[in-house]
């Protein structure tokens, strides 16, 4: 009898230039707790404090980068200290905050298209997150969050669209106009866009470790103009819907589902709750999970049904049922749960060192494509493997 496979391989992204952020040591990847990690499709961003490294993985399409940001302050010991990819229609960027407090775009190709203040404090998150707004016509809405200790700051996809849009075509003009490139070199420290963007304070009630948006209510009740027109900047004092306290946990990490109507919270004695965004209540409870991540992915539960219809058949959103990924590195495996109180599904052997990750946006993800599922990867950090765990329950 065959061994069930749950993950299929997909390349390896050993190198040598993985030596400065430690590579060859053992749990390298995990250990390390500088070292931050973003995946899109076929490439992978890793930073440590004050290098961004991009690179694809054997097999793929994929190539290398090295980002050194050079205007991290030296006196207030700047570093990187969030990482993100922003996937906008054609447009690919890198995302990074710092711990002053700057957001920081750089392109693919090394140079930096944005510095802005969000707050003077470290930023400990940038979550990218997209939704279909329209079905019939295909359009979509982003946004990206910015988590502080006590702020959380949002800009709207489109804001930042139209800056990238913009800075790409004068890249492209001073290309092919070298006289316009030296003069925009010149005038280069002043030539960054200003996002506008909204801010809520949350420090009233508890520090926060993470967070995420699930929706916008109306307008704050200040908002604060500046005097080119083009800056619009919304601060409020968030209001407390209700609050789960239970001494001495305290919360770790949040993961949000695609629809927003479920949240994880992993705590600091190994519980993971499951949250109904919307009553506001737990759903679900696991114990014993120490230093767990977890990640939401879409499993397909109609196979057998779809495949006997047509050869061709391909499976569409209603045959995939929503999961949750647990990943639990003290016992070396990971979970996938059935949401929101089904079973569980089936256990992944992990090798020591490995670690969850899932793209901001989903690879190929459009109307005229097939519907493209949640999904989660395996990246041995020790091995240099990157895996896709299967979407299939057989």
């Amino acid at each position: 009898m065959a061994r069930r496979t749950y993950t299929t391989e997909l390349g390896c992204i050993a190198c040598e230039e993985l030596d400065d952020f430690g590579a060859g040591n053992e749990g390298w990847l995990v250990d390390n707790p500088n070292l931050l990690c973003a995946l899109d499709s076929h490439s992978l961003a890793l930073a440590n404090r004050s290098v961004i490294l991009v690179l694809g993985w054997v097999g793929s399409d994929g190539y290398q980068v090295k980002i050194k940001p050079s205007d991290l302050s030296p006196i207030e010991a700047e570093y990187i200290s969030a990482l993100e990819w922003l996937v906008l229609d054609e447009i690919k960027v890198i995302l990074a905050g710092t711990s002053c407090g700057y957001l920081l775009i750089y392109s693919l190709s090394g140079d930096l298209i944005l510095k802005q203040m969000i707050h003077p404090a470290r930023i400990l998150k940038i979550r990218v997150r997209g939704l279909k707004r329209d079905l019939s016509y295909g359009s979509s809405y982003e946004e990206v969050s910015i988590v502080m200790p006590g702020v959380i700051a949002r800009i709207e996809g489109s804001d930042i669209q139209n800056t990238l849009r913009k800075w790409f075509q004068e890249s492209n003009a001073r290309i092919w106009d070298p006289k316009s490139s030296s003069r925009d070199m010149e005038d280069s420290g002043n030539s960054f866009e200003t996002l506008a963007y909204q801010v809520w304070n949350v420090s009233k009630y508890s520090a926060c470790a993470d967070a995420a948006i699930t929706g916008v209510m109306p307008p704050p009740l200040m908002e604060l103009q500046s005097l080119s027109g083009r800056m619009l900047l919304f601060r409020h004092s968030a209001s407390l819907l209700t609050c789960l306290k239970d001494h001495p946990r305290k919360g770790e990490k949040l993961t949000l589902s695609p629809s927003g109507t479920l949240a994880v919270i992993t705590d600091s004695l190994g519980r993971i709750l499951l949250l109904d965004t919307q009553a506001l209540v737990v759903v679900r409870l696991w114990k014993g999970y120490r230093d767990a991540n977890c990640l939401f992915m879409e499993m397909l539960v109609n196979r057998d049904t779809a495949s006997s219809s047509s050869i061709d058949y391909e499976p569409e959103k209603n045959d995939y049922c929503l999961c949750l990924a647990i990943h639990a590195p003290k016992k070396g495996i990971a979970e996938i749960w059935q949401m929101r109180t089904g079973r569980r599904l089936r256990t992944i052997r992990c090798a020591k060192g490995s670690k969850l990750l899932q793209p901001s946006s989903r690879f190929g993800s459009s109307m005229a494509s097939p519907y493209v599922p949640l999904e989660v990867f395996l990246l041995n950090g020790d091995s240099g493997e990157i895996s896709i765990l299967n979407r299939t329950l057989s």
